[in-house]
């Protein structure tokens, strides 16, 4: 797939990733368009502003009780290929190679597309390119960030910190000018909030929150990984929970509870509001800044699990070629954009790309999600010496972070049975669930040769 003669099987990883990239690549992971489109949900499942700032608040304590996890796993193998190795060494090859499998078709792939389509929406406000504009600029995001991750590691990462530090920038502003809207909010009256309106609050909470697990992907280019990619893990979370904070308390003062609820956009509602219909646009720019951050660290890690795939079976050597040029796993990088590209022409197809895509990947996620978690116990219950970060609270923050897995992967499965979405997006999950077992019968195939 690779021409470039210098393309050559001993080549690997090198540590080329600094403390700070790490964290920038964190962030960037995390913070995409959820935070624009999800907190109204969240306040329409909510019954004050102060339960509505404390699930965001609980959101980033329950990824950091998964990032310390993470940062253990990290520490015992700090290779490149994140939880395919921790699955690997923890419930062995089967689990791996199914894990590997879902990702390529399923979870990384579907997630760029979902992000994608994000950005071809707001990218059409800016620039509609006919019937089919969203899409367009989806596959043209796909195919221009591959191209770019192609060229190498420094230049991914160097436009990864560029687009960042903007889009930090920009949540700040936006956040401090909604604090100026005159309008007075409007509020209704305060209603406790049922158990499963809070569960129902929490899942799109945490959906904004996903992403952080990405950062294991960095273990094997990190500097000093088994030391430094708990501070990457802890301080990206906790820059990501700050930032939200601020940015939710921004809309309720411009918006209001109520207001926040009746919104269908309410980054846009809330610049309205403070600077009237040019605010609209501005967070349109900011939207397709942030997918495309997102999109960048999302390509840049996922393709180097298709290369831990190739690298340990001969079904899959192709992806195994890390190019010495730009230090880049290229052929993995070419694959996981062509299945990029072709889950957009799917989701195309449906009412609503992006929804398709968390219908289609949200089950698959967290089933291995739950599955990585678990390794940790297999690997403390071994012994042997101990590693440069061990999770506090043992058990207590790992059964927690469990819990949480368990709850998200039943809500994931139940979202068949939801009378808004499961008409229109049920045949989606099936999907994904389906793609994965296939997985079983090819790794035997792939195990025999």
């Amino acid at each position: 797939m690779d021409g470039d003669k210098s393309a050559v099987t001993s080549a690997g990883p090198r540590p080329l990733l600094s403390v700070g990239d790490g964290i920038f690549l964190t962030v960037g992971m995390v913070v995409g368009v959820g935070i624009f489109k999800l907190p109204s949900l969240v306040a329409g499942n909510t019954s004050s502003p102060v339960m509505f700032l404390l699930l965001w608040a609980a959101g980033g304590v329950v990824s950091l009780c998964g990032a310390l996890v993470y940062a253990e796993l990290a520490a015992r193998h700090a290779e490149t290929g994140g939880e395919y190795v921790f699955l690997q060494r923890g419930l062995g090859r089967g689990a791996a190679f199914l894990f590997a499998w879902s990702r390529m078709t399923v979870i990384q792939t579907g997630a760029i597309a979902a992000v994608a389509f994000a950005f071809g929406e707001y990218a059409t406000q800016i620039l509609a390119l006919g019937k089919h504009s969203a899409s367009l600029w989806a596959a043209v995001a796909v195919a221009a960030l591959t191209a770019l991750n192609l060229a190498g590691t420094w230049e991914s990462k160097t436009a990864q910190k560029a687009t960042q530090i903007a889009l930090l920038a920009a949540l700040v502003v936006m956040a401090l000018v909604a604090f100026t809207a005159d309008a007075t909010p409007r509020e209704i009256a305060q209603t406790p909030a049922t158990g499963n309106a809070l569960g129902v609050a929490m899942i799109f909470v945490l959906f904004t929150f996903g992403g952080w697990n990405e950062a294991a992907y960095l273990s094997g280019e990190l500097r000093e990984a088994r030391r430094n990619m708990v501070r990457v893990l802890v301080w990206g979370i906790l820059a990501v929970t700050a930032l939200y904070l601020l940015v939710n308390a921004a809309y309720l003062s411009a918006l209001g509870l109520q207001g926040m609820r009746s919104s269908s956009a309410v980054a846009a509602d809330a610049m309205r509001l403070a600077v009237g219909d040019g605010g609209a646009v501005a967070v349109a720019v900011i939207v397709c800044a942030s997918a495309l951050t997102t999109m960048n660290a999302a390509i840049f890690t996922g393709a180097r699990t298709n290369w831990a795939l190739g690298r340990d079976y001969r079904l899959f050597s192709g992806l195994g070629a890390w190019r010495e040029t730009g230090s880049t796993p290229a052929n993995s990088l070419l694959l996981q954009g062509a299945v990029a590209l072709a889950l957009i022409g799917a989701g195309s197809a449906t009412p609503d790309g992006f929804g398709a895509m968390v219908a289609y990947t949200a089950p698959v996620f967290w089933t291995f999600f739950l599955l990585t978690g678990a390794t940790l116990f297999v690997f403390r219950s071994r012994g042997g010496e101990a590693p440069a970060f061990r999770v506090p609270l043992y058990p207590v923050v790992p059964v927690a972070f469990l819990a949480m897995c368990a709850f998200m992967l039943w809500s994931a499965v139940d979202y068949i049975r939801n009378p808004d979405y499961g008409p229109r997006f049920g045949a989606m999950v099936l999907a994904g669930i389906l793609v994965m077992a296939l997985g079983v019968p090819l790794y035997f195939f792939a195990r025999r040769k």
